[in-house]
Formats: C-alpha cells, structure tokens, sequence
C-alpha cells in the first residue's frame, strides 16, 4: 500500500471529516480537500521538472504545506527529502548528501537555502511556502495555477521518505523508507494504540523527524482520524492548542511532556479529552511516566524506535501501569517485526539476558548514498539497532544502552541509564545525563544535571542518595549542575554536544 492512499482512501469514506488542522494558523482541510490539495502539489512539482525517484527538499518549520509537500511527492513517485531548520549552518551537507532537485522552504531560511544551492549543482529550483522571492518560485502562486499532475506510478516498493539519523557516532545518514513497510507498520502502530476515527491527534514536535510520520501522521490517516500539527510550541500556547483542538492522542517526547504535566498542575487539569501520550526521541524517565498516571490519571505510552525503521521495535499500550510494577519496559515488540536479543556471533540470547538488538520484518531501504554503510546496518537481513536491551517473559523490552555510549570504569560496564534514572527519581532534579570523560576503560564518569525552578543542588547528597539504587561503586563519579543540555530536534538529550561542550570548555 501506499503512503498517500491512506489519505485518498479515508476521502473516499469520510470525504468531509476534518483531516489536518495548522494550528498555529487555524488552517484546516477536510479529507475532500486535502486529497485536492495533494493533487494540486503534485501538479506544481511536476511542472517543476520532479520525476520519479527524484529528491524534493524540505527545510521549513512545521506547517500545512510541509505536509502537502510530502504528499505531493509521493503522489508522483518523488521523494521527499527532509531536513530540521535547526541545521542550517550544515545545509550544504545534507544537499550534498541527497541531491534535490527541488527545494521548498520557508521565508526565514532563504539564506542558508540559496548558500547551499549556490554549493550543490542538484538543485534546479527553489519553491518558497510564503510567496516569491528573489530566485525562487511562490508556491502560493504554484497552487492556485492548478497544474495537472502526471498518473500515479502506484510503485508500493519505491523509497519515498528521506530523514537523518541524529548522527550520534558520526555524520547523519539519510534513511530512505519506502512506502509498503511503512504503512504496513504504521497500521499496526494504529492498532496496538486503539487509534479510532474519531481520535483527534496532536503532534508539535518536527515534522522533519521520521517519529512524526509514523506517530503523528500515517497511523491517524489510516484510521480517518483528525490529525493537528504545531510550529510554535510553548509551553502555555502549547496546552492551550491542545485543549483548542479536543486533541484526545499527544504526540511528544519527554521534555514535552514534562512540561505539559507541569502545565496541567498548574491549571488544576489536563487538557481537552485527553485520553493518552505517545512519546519518543528518547528514553522516558519513569518517574515522568508516574507523574502523568498519579497526578493526571493518564498513560503515557513510550515507544522505541529510529529512522531506520518507519516503525517501532517495541510499544506500549495505552493503558495505566499499575502501581508496583516496572515503568522502566516499554513494551512488546508489534506484528510487523520480529525483534531478537543476540550475543557474539549473533547467538540468540535467553530471556533476561542483556545484548544487542535486532530486527526483521520491515525496515529501512538503505541509507542514501551509502551501500556500505547499509550493508553493515542490514548484515544477513537484520537491522542492527545499535542498541543495547533486554527481552523479559512477557515479551517487554527494555532499552539499556546505546552501545557507543556504554561507560568503561576501571573495567566495569556502566549502563548510564541506571545512573541518569537514579537521579531523576530524587526531589528536584529535572533531568540527568552521564557521559564518560576520557578514553579505553579508564573512563572517568561524570553526571550533568539540570534543578526544577527553586531546588537546590548538593553534588554529595545526590550521590549518597542513589549509591543504594545502582550497581556501580560510585566513588568515581563527578556530579555537575549545569542550566541546561544540548538536546536533538527530537527531544534527546545529545551526548555528542554534550561531549564537544566539555571538550571546549564552554559549558555553563
């Protein structure tokens, strides 16, 4: 199945159900009009001389015509190409990588745009969302002309989705997801979240990101559900959003989270009909996930996922944990994939034990440009996550680790995920990430923290405090309070910013 026909086909059912809503704008379109619209696009980038397999950037904020643009590339068998507008001093990287031909931004990003095209020769035309600019097309103008748009090649197996990885252990690799896999995993993610027509989701994080597609917007088409996305998001605007659109699934990462609980204290209740909160980006503390059930009565439910995947290893379901159990496992693994834990030499490792993760069943084309890179990704036709875990009886996974930030101390392993939880269980740290300083297995281990408003921070106490709660003799560990930390456009705290910060001393 195609991407674009979850959309053409919930027109079909329900052609005047509200379908997208900007609500930074109050833009909406029905399903009717959204496949119009699509349509429309599609015209627009063909006349643009977009042709199958071709590269469409998008660098732009969060909007109605990000996701029209997407569509409208799928729908001719283009591919859209995506890149977060916070990168825009390496733009002329991530073109050089993909090779648009076409490109579609926003206003404000016209001269980290023209820079990078003046850089790659790919680009042939610039298309600005918000109307002409010197050298480049107005997409407003493109849409009203209602260009014709060519049949579609209808290719289920055809790459139709570019997004980076965060780029932790080197540069980012774009991750091409083609479109059958996708949907085949976004409908079960539908599923396993009991998504219904009559949900309403809600999702201001960067579209950019391939967690917003199958989240935010491919699980809720497949249902004829109504989908909201936000550009501007505070934390007050933020909750007002919500409650605006009766939004009754948050799509979010922690820090977003954290701040709508925060919000929602403050105003005595949670927003709208609220029913649940999808997270991802990064790992979810536990005591965030108990907030959420004590103080709001609602679940979050934490997903496991990354842009190989155009899916998830492991979910949640959308129902409290009771108190007493562990809110550590995220979930089991969902019908579309096949998840194992592996040892040296790939042995398949028994319940309880940690070791790598990996997958089948649905994954990644490749990573564009870059077929040695994918064939170590891909080995024998598993995806290697990377990632360190554990599978318990009831099929629950556990994220322990990434593997390249495991922490050797004196010849120990350290899983700074113990450490990091640890701490955000004691009154008034906010968050925790631990980083080994230095290199080989002599790495000193060292803890930067961020206080909530008023608390006050005693490096001493905090460590006296979890030494019974970890397995690790902590008498080297470095406690330092800092305002903030790096976090990735997705809401992860970035360890690799978080290193080059402490190397050049420029840490406050």
């Amino acid at each position: 199945m195609l991407m674009h026909q979850l959309l053409t086909d919930a027109a079909e059912r329900s052609p005047d159900k509200l379908a997208f809503c900007w609500v930074d704008r109050q833009k909406t379109l029905t399903y009717a009009q959204a496949v119009q619209a699509m349509e429309q696009m599609a015209g627009a980038l063909h006349d643009c001389g977009v042709r199958r397999g071709d590269r469409v950037g998008l660098f732009a904020h969060n909007g109605m015509d990000y996701v029209l643009a997407m569509l409208g590339a799928w729908r001719i068998g283009a591919i859209s190409a995506l890149v977060n507008v916070k990168f825009a001093d390496e733009l002329d990287y991530y073109f050089a990588d993909h090779e648009p031909k076409v490109v579609i931004y926003t206003h404000d990003m016209r001269e980290p745009v023209m820079r990078a095209q003046q850089a790659v020769r790919s680009v042939q035309t610039l298309i600005c969302m918000d109307g002409p600019q010197e050298g480049a097309l107005s997409l407003p103008d493109l849409m009203s002309a209602n260009l014709k748009a060519p049949p579609d090649p209808r290719d289920e197996t055809a790459i139709a989705h570019l997004s980076y990885t965060s780029g932790t252990t080197g540069k980012p690799k774009g991750a091409c997801l083609s479109h059958e896999p996708t949907v085949r995993a976004s409908r079960c993610i539908a599923e396993r979240l009991r998504i219904r027509a009559h949900d309403v989701s809600f999702g201001p994080t960067a579209l950019s990101s391939s967690y917003q597609l199958v989240a935010n917007l491919l699980p809720p088409l497949s249902a004829s559900a109504s989908i909201n996305i936000m550009g501007r998001w505070t934390q007050k605007t933020g909750w007002d959003a919500i409650e605006a659109a009766q939004a009754t699934v948050l799509v979010g990462n922690p820090t977003l989270l954290d701040e709508v609980l925060h919000e929602s204290e403050a105003r005595g209740r949670s927003p709208g009909r609220l029913r649940m909160a999808l997270t991802g980006g990064g790992p979810l503390p536990p005591t965030l996930k108990a907030a959420w059930r004590d103080k709001l009565k609602l679940p979050i439910v934490e997903s496991y996922g990354q842009s190989e995947l155009g899916g998830f290893v492991a979910l949640g379901y959308p129902e409290l944990v009771p108190a007493g159990q562990d809110l550590v496992r995220i979930g089991p693994s969902l019908p579309d994939k096949e998840v194992r834990i592996v040892g040296p030499n790939d042995a398949q490792l028994p319940v309880g034990e940690i070791g790598d993760i990996v997958l089948r069943g649905g994954f990644m084309w490749g990573y564009w440009g870059k077929p040695e890179k994918t064939n170590e990704a891909t080995r024998d036709g598993w995806l290697r996550t990377g990632d360190l875990g554990v599978l318990d009886k009831d099929g629950f996974i556990t994220l322990r680790s990434r593997r390249a930030e495991l922490i050797v101390v004196d010849g120990v392993a350290w899983y700074p995920r113990d450490v990091e939880e640890a701490l955000c269980e004691q009154a008034g740290v906010r968050q925790a990430a631990l980083i080994g300083l230095g290199e080989g297995d002599r790495q000193k281990p060292t803890v930067f923290v961020t206080m909530l408003d008023g608390a006050k921070f005693d490096g001493t106490a905090l460590k006296q405090a979890i030494a019974p709660r970890v397995s690790y003799d902590l008498t080297p560990l470095s406690l330092r309070v800092v305002d903030a930390l790096p976090m990735t456009p997705t809401g992860k705290i970035s360890k690799g910013d978080l290193r080059a910060l402490v190397a050049a001393g420029t840490l406050a």
